[in-house]
């Protein structure tokens, strides 16, 4: 048979799944449940088409952009309505507040917890590369590897111009139109930023003008419902995209040089799980129950591992942290906001922390020093700053900490063939650091719902909002 038979063969193949699931919905089946669903199917789908026709095969590279639709189409959905939920949720929680203070308290807050969380992460990262004795000599240097190391290569020279205070004024909205359409890698800190401002602006109109305060808050409160009515409707595809997107997540991983990189791969995850494990160590110490914190965000992570995308991940994000776990509105919105851009666990800390250490010794640098390690600690903090919520901004990170270390950026091309299995778990570990930060923000500014956390009952994705 033809390449293109084939091809339609394996698109009816996923048709019947999506019917499968069409009916599980219509027999009110749960959501985690049709969830879970379209994840296994996806995985078995996606080993069918790599057992059947290989990864690099032409038949598998057609029904993958087939496939896109179904998962890259709902990420693109996903991220259709981060911008708008961003800002109105941000105005409308501020509009609520007693203070414009609070607002100061409620950033200050999650932003130290993401800050201090990738620290810990960092040393997390530097801990397993030592402890598995990654270097970057060991790893063979094929005609792919070399292809994205000269790619990183010129990437690089499009930022290393910028200074540290430059990169953070990148903030700092100067066109928010712009910044609407997701222009910049800091776009959507950009809108926080601006969405803040209305939102104080707001708060300042009501003291001297309520009637035009009070116009403009049910404007807000309008646009809030529908906004959040838009968020259902695409949240409630989330089974769809989640088939879609392991089917070819699973198809196209390259087995072998999985095996080849086998290492690397285990030190990632166990720094990764490691990272984890320390969240829930945090959520303990702060007197929450971590059982219950675990329970209630596995739809969340589950998304981003298969996403491999914080922005992208942003709504269930605020949805799960205000529904399931009692997370103030206006802290949930804000930490979901920040952790895609700041202090990312994965992408932004364990990642560049391991590369460094693994480059290290190529350079005649002893990676156990404690100049080495604390250098690499503090640039690691800083450069968390603004690494976009997308694919690739891994990438980014690396590129940012091993050109401050002064380490040869194209030996992270050497990592090519495993960086979609890694990146799964950095944007998992990415997410949950975001909803750790507003969970234990909110806990700290006494604006925790303490019954709706407790309640083991809340564990399903609340998509009655807006009905």
């Amino acid at each position: 048979m033809s390449t293109m038979t084939y091809v339609m063969l394996n698109i009816a193949i996923i048709a019947i799944i999506v019917g499968l699931l069409i009916y599980m919905q219509k027999k009110h089946v749960s959501f985690s449940k049709r969830v879970f669903t379209g994840l296994v199917l996806g995985i078995a789908l996606g080993g069918f088409l790599q057992f059947a026709y290989g990864s690099g095969s032409e038949v598998v590279t057609q029904t993958s952009e087939w496939y896109n639709i179904l998962g890259r189409g709902y990420v693109r959905l996903l991220m259709m309505i981060v911008i708008p939920l961003v800002m109105v949720s941000i105005i409308k929680a501020i509009i609520n507040m007693e203070r414009s203070a609070d607002l100061g308290k409620m950033s200050v807050w999650i932003i130290g917890f993401l800050l201090g969380t990738a620290m810990i992460a960092a040393l997390v990262g530097i801990g397993s590369a030592l402890l598995f004795d990654l270097n970057a000599e060991d790893i063979e240097v094929g005609q792919a590897e070399e292809e994205r190391g000269l790619y990183m290569e010129e990437r690089l020279s499009s930022i290393e111009d910028m200074s540290t205070p430059q990169k953070i004024l990148e903030f700092i909205p100067s066109n928010p139109f712009e910044d609407m359409t997701g222009a910049r890698a800091t776009s959507t800190i950009a809108v926080v930023i601006f969405s803040a401002f209305v939102g104080v602006a707001v708060l300042g109109v009501r003291r001297k003008n309520p009637e035009q305060a009070e116009v403009f808050t049910k404007g807000i409160n309008a646009i809030y419902t529908i906004v959040m009515r838009i968020v259902t409707l695409v949240l409630r595809l989330t089974p769809f995209g989640i088939l879609g997107l392991m089917a070819n997540t699973v198809a196209q991983t390259d087995v072998a040089g999985i095996l080849e990189l086998g290492k690397f791969v285990l030190a990632s995850y166990v720094a990764l799980i490691a990272m984890f494990i320390i969240h829930l160590i945090l959520v303990a110490i702060f007197g929450l129950n971590p059982f219950i914190y675990l329970k209630k965000v596995l739809p969340v992570i589950g998304f981003a591992f298969t996403s491999r995308s914080s922005a992208g991940t942003i709504p269930l994000n605020v949805q799960v942290q205000k529904n399931n776990l009692g997370v103030h509105e206006g802290v949930a919105n804000m930490s979901a906001s920040f952790g895609a851009t700041i202090g990312q666990n994965g992408c932004a800390a364990i990642y560049p922390a391991m590369l460094a250490v693994m480059i290290a010794p190529s350079q005649g640098i002893n990676p156990l020093d404690p100049g080495f390690i604390i250098t690499l600690i503090a640039i690691i903090v800083i450069s968390s700053f603004g690494v976009a919520g997308v694919g690739g901004g891994a990438t980014f990170a690396a590129l940012l900490v091993l050109s401050a270390m002064n380490l040869p950026v194209a030996l992270a091309g050497l990592l090519i063939t495993v960086e979609p299995l890694i990146d799964m778990g950095r944007t998992a570990l990415n997410v949950n650091d975001s909803m750790v930060s507003g969970t234990l923000s909110s806990r700290v500014l006494k604006k925790l719902n303490l019954k709706k956390y407790n309640d083991k009952s809340a564990t399903e994705v609340d998509l009655s909002e807006s009905l």
